[in-house]
């Protein structure tokens, strides 16, 4: 069954790929820092969702969908409108790329998550596995 996103349901189930992936813990086992997702409303979705992912060496200890930015604090805050999260999750947009082009608005230390670039990968790999349904 598909899960809606962005719901509570497909962050955890991210969070549970990403606990299930050899790739992403062997990628991530040194990363501290976790993330609010933001999406931002666009004309394929009209609010604004944000998803809080906690990554700590290589696991997810934690993952929900909260009310705001500031429900849970958080290293990271990465937003981009729904669509261009789509394109992410879709694989057709490499997350740095799309950092580095400002698709993905990134709030906190570019370097760190720079010396990470396959840990980034694995995540949006996993992001593959989970089965979405993006309302269309």
């Amino acid at each position: 069954m598909a899960l809606k996103f962005p719901s509570d349901e497909w962050i955890k189930e991210l969070s549970t790929k990403l606990n299930e992936s050899e790739d992403y813990e062997r990628s991530a086992k040194d990363w501290e820092g976790d993330f609010i997702f933001v999406v931002e409303p666009d004309e394929a979705y009209s609010e604004t969702a944000y998803l809080f992912l906690g990554l700590y060496h290589g696991k997810s200890p934690d993952a929900a969908m909260v009310e705001s930015k500031v429900e849970r604090e958080a290293e990271f805050a990465l937003s981009a409108p729904f669509t261009n999260w789509r394109k992410v999750i879709e694989g057709e947009l490499e997350p740095i790329q799309g950092m580095m082009t400002r698709k993905l608005k990134l709030a906190g230390n570019m370097m760190k998550i720079m010396r990470y670039p396959k840990a980034a990968k694995e995540i949006v790999n996993c992001c593959a596995l989970v089965p979405t349904d993006f309302g269309d």
